[in-house]
C-alpha cells in the first residue's frame, strides 16, 4: 500500500539535481512475513519524464541511467527512513549500489552535529556492514569521473570535500585522473564490517581489493565471511514439509540452524524418502509438458524435428541446470563432447535427461546466443526429446525444479561463483548436488552428500580450466553419478541414491538456512555496530 503523511497526502521523498531540479519518489509499503518492506516510486506525476522511468525496471538503460537509480536508492533510501521515522542501528549495504546511503548519512550527521566530514565518516562506519556478493568485475558498477560530477556533485558540495577527496572515495589511487568512481570501492570505504558469502568468497575478495589497504598482507585485508544460507520456507515442496513434520521434532523449523535437529532423517525410511521424491519429480515432468505448450519458444512442429520434453521419463536421471545465463557459469559445459553427451542422452541401459532454464543479461549477447543454442537441441531428434529449455525463469520454475531433479548441476568457473544458494534450495527438497568445488559447496561437500566435479584446481588459462573441468563432469556422471542412480536392490529401491539424499540434508541442513547466516550476521556484524554506536552516545 502507499504510505501517506500526517495529511493524508502520499509520502514523498525528494533528491537534489545538479542543475536545481528534484527528483520525487513516493514510498510504498509491502507486508512481506513478520518483515516490512519499504519501496521507492518515481513514476508519480512530480518527475520528468526520464526520472518516472527510474523504478520501472532494474536492467536496461546506460550508466546515466544506472548511477541516477543508484541515488535514488541510496540517498532516497535514507532519506526515506527518516521520513518514516525509522532510525536504524544498523545500515547493511548489499553491493555498491546503494553505497551513497552512508554520505548521505554523513551529510546528516554534518548538519546536525556540527561535525567535520572525517570524524562523521567515523561515526557512520561504525554502524554501516557491507556485503558484496559477486567476484566478477563487471558487477562491480564503475563511473566515469565527469558523469558521476554531473550527477553527484552537490552531494560534493554537502560534505564540504574537495575534487580529489570526493571522488578519492572510490577510487583505489586517488591521484589518477582516468580511474572511474567504483561504487564498490566507496562501500568498503565506508563499512567498518565488510563480508564476503562463502569462504573461497572471502578469499576471493580480499585478493581483488587488496589495493585498498597496500600496507598489509592480503590475510590482513579486512573482508571476512559469512555463508549464505537460505529461506527454506520459500523453496520447500509441501511432500516434503510433511515429511519433516512426520519425522522431525515438533517445531523443527524454529531450530533449523542446530544440527541435532536434522538428526531424525537418519530414520526415515528410504521406501517413503523415495516416493517422495518421485512424487515431486512427476510433478516436475507433467509442468514440463504443460510448459512446451504455451511458452514462446519452438514446440518440435516443423518437420525434421520432435517436441522438447517428448521423451522425458520418470525413471531416467534427471538433470537441472537454471540460473542466470552468465557466461562463467558455463551452461554448455556438459555439450563441450557433442558426441559423449549423445551417448548419454541416449544410452540404452542408463540414459539421461536434462532440463534447462535462466535469462541472460539484456546487453549479454554471448549468453542469448548460448541460449539459442540449446533450444537448438530441444527440438532435434538426436537428443529424443530429452532435453528441454523452460522460457519465463522465475519462481514457478525454480521450485518445480528444484523439487523434481534428481541432479542439481552447476559447474562455474572457479573462483567466480560467489556462493551459488539455489543448489542449498535443491537440498532441503531431497535433491543432490553435483557442483564444481566453488562457493557455498566448496565448504559443503564431504564425498557422501552429493558429488564433487573436479578437485577444486585452478588454471590460470581459461581455455585450460574449461577442458579439465569438462574431462571431470563426464567422469562424474559416467562413474559416480549414474552407477549410483541406477543401482538397484532386490525391492526394487534405489537404496544408495537414498542414503545419499538422506545424508545431505542431515549434513547440509543446519549449516545453510537463513537462520544461521542471520545469526552469523548478528554475532559478527549487527551487535559489534551497535555497540561501537552505543559506546559512543551520551
Amino acid at each position: 500500500e502507499k504510505v501517506t503523511a500526517e495529511d493524508g497526502a502520499p509520502l514523498t521523498i525528494s533528491i537534489p539535481q545538479n542543475e536545481g531540479g528534484q527528483i520525487h519518489a513516493h514510498v510504498w509499503r509491502a507486508e512481506i512475513g513478520r518483515n516490512r518492506l519499504y519501496l521507492l516510486d518515481a513514476d508519480i506525476p512530480d518527475n520528468d519524464p526520464a526520472d518516472r522511468e527510474l523504478s520501472e525496471r532494474l536492467y536496461g538503460g546506460d550508466s546515466r541511467m544506472r548511477i541516477r537509480q543508484e541515488v535514488l536508492l541510496g540517498v532516497g533510501g535514507v532519506r526515506a527512513l527518516e521520513a518514516l521515522d525509522i532510525l536504524p542501528g544498523v545500515y547493511h549495504l548489499n553491493e555498491g549500489h546503494c553505497a551513497l546511503a552512508p554520505l548521505e548519512l554523513c551529510a546528516k550527521r554534518m548538519e546536525r552535529e556540527g561535525l567535520d566530514f572525517e570524524e562523521a565518516r567515523r561515526r557512520v562506519s561504525q554502524q554501516t556492514v557491507f556485503t558484496t556478493h559477486t567476484p566478477v568485475p563487471a558487477g562491480h558498477d564503475r563511473f566515469e569521473i565527469q558523469l558521476f560530477d554531473e550527477i553527484v556533485g552537490w552531494m560534493r558540495t554537502a560534505l564540504g570535500l574537495d575534487h580529489r577527496t570526493f571522488h578519492g572515495l572510490g577510487r583505489t589511487n586517488l591521484d589518477d585522473p582516468n580511474e572511474p568512481f567504483c561504487m564498490t570501492v566507496l562501500a568498503l570505504k565506508m563499512s567498518e564490517y565488510c563480508n564476503g558469502v562463502s569462504h573461497i568468497h572471502g578469499r576471493v575478495s580480499r585478493s581483488m581489493w587488496s589495493g585498498l589497504w597496500p600496507n598489509r598482507p592480503e590475510s590482513e585485508v579486512p573482508i571476512g565471511h559469512i555463508t549464505n544460507g537460505i529461506h527454506v520456507s520459500s523453496f520447500l515442496a509441501e511432500e516434503m514439509r510433511a515429511l519433516y513434520d512426520r519425522h522431525l521434532e515438533s517445531g523443527w523449523e524454529e531450530s533449523m540452524e542446530e544440527p541435532e535437529t536434522w538428526q531424525p532423517i537418519d530414520e526415515v525410511p528410504p521406501e517413503e524418502m523415495w516416493e517422495t521424491h518421485q512424487i515431486l519429480k512427476s510433478r516436475l515432468l507433467d509442468f514440463i509438458q504443460r510448459r512446451v505448450d504455451e511458452q514462446k519458444a519452438p514446440d518440435g512442429s516443423d518437420p525434421g524435428e520432435i517436441k522438447p520434453g517428448s521423451g522425458m521419463e520418470p525413471d531416467i536421471l534427471t538433470i537441472g541446470f537454471a540460473r542466470r545465463f552468465a557466461l562463467y557459469k558455463r551452461a554448455d559445459l556438459i555439450l563441450s563432447d557433442m558426441e559423449r553427451f549423445k551417448a548419454m542422452i541416449n544410452d540404452a541401459e542408463r540414459p539421461i535427461q536434462i532440463i534447462y532454464a535462466g535469462k541472460a543479461h539484456p546487453k549479454d549477447d554471448g549468453a542469448k546466443e548460448l541460449i539459442q543454442q540449446i533450444i537448438d537441441l530441444t527440438t532435434d531428434p538426436t537428443f529424443a526429446g530429452r532435453v528441454v529449455f523452460l522460457a519465463d525463469y522465475g519462481l514457478d520454475v525454480a521450485r518445480h525444479m528444484i523439487q523434481g531433479v534428481d541432479v542439481w548441476l552447476n559447474n562455474p568457473r572457479r573462483p567466480q561463483e560467489a556462493c551459488g544458494t539455489s543448489g542449498q534450495k535443491a537440498v532441503f527438497n531431497g535433491v543432490l548436488n553435483g557442483s564444481i568445488l566453488d562457493g557455498w559447496w566448496a565448504e559443503a561437500y564431504d564425498g557422501a552428500n552429493g558429488f564433487a566435479i573436479g578437485d577444486g584446481r585452478e588454471y590460470i588459462n581459461p581455455n585450460e580450466q574449461d577442458d579439465y573441468d569438462a574431462r571431470a563432469l563426464y567422469d562424474v556422471l559416467e562413474h559416480e553419478i549414474l552407477p549410483a542412480y541406477y543401482q538397484v536392490d532386490e525391492a526394487g529401491l534405489h537404496r544408495e541414491w537414498v542414503d545419499r539424499m538422506k545424508w545431505a540434508i542431515q549434513s547440509l541442513g543446519w549449516r545453510f538456512n537463513a537462520d544461521r547466516m542471520l545469526l552469523d550476521y548478528l554475532r559478527e556484524a549487527y551487535l559489534p555496530a551497535v555497540g561501537a554506536t552505543s559506546a559512543e552516545t551520551p
